[in-house]
């Protein structure tokens, strides 16, 4: 039996997964909605358990695990120097919200975690999703780059001259929050009324039409005439989000996920490269657009490699050892 494994974590506000790996590659994940009542301490004890749940899955004991990488929504503040959550679609105090049955304001994410685990580093998770790309995926050569999540939420990882952005509190990248049209009647799940992700987020569009966000992407690619309208005013505004990242950052190369863009990329990103293309030359020539290239596993995948030890990356590499887990 092996020595020595590691574990992740993928902390959204709908679910967690949990994942663990020895040198071979990953063993066993298993998944649970995030904890949204009890105790402030409710969502990263159940983390918890999901680690011990997938290490008895994979055959191997819960305290052979001492590194855990975490990629979790955010944003994060600083409580005694440590990591906590203040994410308005957990924290009901935070968020103010009906549909929220806790008076949580912050979750001491990171302080639960190190009573279990000696090492714990913990990312944004578009942050850790651009570091298993630059680690395996898309742009393993690429030094400046952006990953992109357009999905329930927007997200972005960001990464200048080969070195992952992070910020004071490890919030570099929260760039959905770009208020681009304050005049917008969209609000966002933070406050803002008119940012990119109050125009162009999966729980936004849902409200402009009365339908779920994937039949109204679904309904505008078979061409019905509103839904189109809308899903094309969506791509316009975050192909203009990509503009200003690109002349902020000087990027080249945008990696995008997320469950819009991995079903409905195909036929938006014309109409985002327009945007994006038809601005500035000096800053926009050559820059591309590509998908993700860890598909459905980035943000696990991305949460491994934060504390995956270097001498495992050559195997990984090569023999991609996660496609077996792929949901």
């Amino acid at each position: 039996m092996q020595d020595h494994y590691i574990g992740a974590l993928d902390i959204g506000g709908t679910k967690i997964a949990a994942i663990v790996a020895g040198p071979e590659g990953p063993l066993a994940r298993i998944t649970a909605p995030t904890p949204k009542s009890g105790t402030r301490r409710a969502l990263p004890e159940k983390a918890i358990e999901l680690l011990q749940t997938a290490c008895r899955q994979a055959g191997i004991p819960d305290d052979r695990i001492d590194s855990i990488g975490v990629a979790s929504c955010g944003p994060f503040v600083l409580e005694d120097g440590l990591l906590a959550l203040s994410t308005p679609n957990i924290c009901g105090a935070g968020a103010k919200a009906n549909d929220l049955p806790n008076d949580w304001k912050t979750v001491p994410l990171e302080q639960v975690l190190r009573e279990k685990y000696s090492r714990v580093v913990i990312e944004n998770d578009c942050v850790a999703a651009l570091a298993g790309e630059r680690a395996f995926g898309a742009v393993q050569d690429e030094p400046n780059c952006v990953y992109v999540t357009w999905s329930t939420g927007i997200g972005f990882g960001l990464c200048v001259d080969g070195r992952l952005l992070r910020g004071k509190h490890g919030n570099a990248g929260h760039a959905g929050h770009m208020l681009m049209n304050e005049q917008e009647d969209a609000v966002c799940g933070c406050g803002n009324r008119g940012d990119i992700e109050s125009l162009i987020s999966g729980r936004n569009l849902a409200n402009r039409l009365n339908m779920t966000a994937a039949n109204l992407f679904n309904a505008a690619r078979d061409g019905r005439t509103d839904a189109r309208q809308v899903a094309a005013e969506a791509a316009k505004w975050f192909g203009r989000t990509l503009y200003n990242l690109t002349a902020t950052l000087d990027t080249r190369r945008f990696v995008i996920g997320g469950s819009v863009w991995v079903h409905h990329g195909e036929w938006l990103a014309p109409l985002v490269k327009a945007e994006v293309e038809s601005r500035f030359p000096a800053l926009t020539d050559g820059v591309t657009i590509t998908p993700s290239g860890l598909g459905t596993m980035v943000t696990d995948i991305g949460a491994l490699s934060l504390v995956l030890p270097d001498t495992w990356a050559t195997h990984w590499r090569i023999n991609t050892p996660w496609q077996k887990l792929m949901p």
